[in-house]
């Protein structure tokens, strides 16, 4: 079914397009620094353009727990970064809230650069359920490092054998099928009521059973307590999928899952355009100095370019994608208005 609500197609597949096509900050990066990129801070030499800065050790703040998968990310851009800058770059996990208190922590910090962010989409996402007051206006996006589309599984013995048929299925029985993936209001959620929304169905056309995150959601769809899930990532599924005991129908993407590409697309199998999914960049406090912040985008450009970052990134299910500052920026604004008009039709709005 074709979308009515077309605005609804979100930038997300922009982003997920672009993964790795990189232009340098300060001119072409040499041949020598892509390849010792997180080594000889020698190869970092053109990104030094705010001589004074780091002015000892710097922080990235996580919103999310140790050993989750933003953590994950931080933790391998941390060490990559204390090679770029020549000092100790510690994560530090601010936990709570639904991801308020870290997000809050990285926009209040001191901007003199000592303090970055690992921003999550949650940025885009809170201040429409009411937790705070806080919107990706309240942080400077220094640059994209990660995007995946969310996607659709249902069990290996499913009646439904393609997402064509699970919205038949919704459509011809509103209200009886039933869904989990995330808690209500997350991204899971959310990106099931837009795929609804692009299908001209009633965003109370399946019944969805809040969870306390993918792992929880799978076992209810494994024991047969929900129709389907849908989660932020495909990876987060992957290991029930290769068991055989999960199949993922479709991701909400304009290209393939670069990790997932056997995944079908839900534009093709559903003439659906709704995209969407999770994604994480760089940001530091409103106020920074712009030459701290193009510095630091710099490295992290030369960094996501890494084989590492990219095999680490593949490895944990998830994508390498690069945008620089004002592209990120455009594109958090973008996902804000998107998530925006889904919750509220959704009423998920405070």
């Amino acid at each position: 079914m074709t979308s009515s609500t077309p605005r609804l197609r979100a930038p997300f597949a922009v982003a997920a397009a672009s993964a790795l096509v990189l232009s340098a900050c300060s001119g072409d990066i040499s041949e020598e620094s892509s390849e010792t990129a997180g080594g000889d801070t020698a190869a970092f030499g053109s990104c030094d353009v705010a001589p004074d800065y780091p002015n000892g050790p710097v922080e990235i703040v996580v919103p999310w727990s140790a050993g989750g998968g933003t953590d994950s990310v931080a933790r391998l851009l941390g060490n990559s970064l204390s090679d770029s800058l020549g000092v100790q770059v510690n994560v530090v996990n601010r936990t709570g809230g639904a991801g308020v208190v870290g997000h809050q922590a990285m926009a209040s910090a001191n901007p003199d650069g000592q303090t970055l962010g690992l921003v999550t989409s949650e940025i885009s996402m809170m201040h429409w359920q009411g937790l705070t007051d806080l919107t990706p206006d309240d942080v400077v996006a220094i640059a994209q490092v990660n995007a995946d589309p969310a996607a659709v599984s249902v069990g290996a013995d499913s009646e439904y054998a393609n997402i064509q048929e699970l919205l038949d299925a919704i459509e011809a029985n509103p209200g009886t099928v039933t869904a989990s993936g995330t808690a209500q209001g997350g991204l899971g959620h959310v990106a099931m009521l837009g795929m609804l929304m692009a299908a001209d169905l009633p965003v109370d056309a399946v019944t969805w059973v809040p969870s306390e995150g993918a792992a929880p959601a799978v076992q209810e769809l494994v024991a047969g307590g929900v129709d389907f899930i849908v989660t932020s990532s495909a990876g987060e599924v992957a290991p029930m999928v290769e068991a055989g005991e999960l199949s993922s129908i479709a991701v909400m993407a304009d290209e393939p899952d670069q990790n997932f590409p056997d995944i079908p697309l839900l534009k093709d199998e559903a003439d659906n355009d709704y995209t969407g999914g999770t994604w994480r960049g760089v940001s530091a406090p409103v106020g920074t100095d712009e030459n701290i912040v193009e510095e630091v985008g710099c490295h992290v450009e030369e960094i996501v370019e890494t084989e590492e970052f990219e095999e680490f990134l593949s490895d944990s299910g998830f994508s390498a994608v690069y945008a620089d500052g004002p592209t990120f920026a455009t594109f958090m604004d973008e996902q804000d208005a998107m998530f925006g008009e889904v919750m509220e039709a959704g009423g998920l709005t405070e």
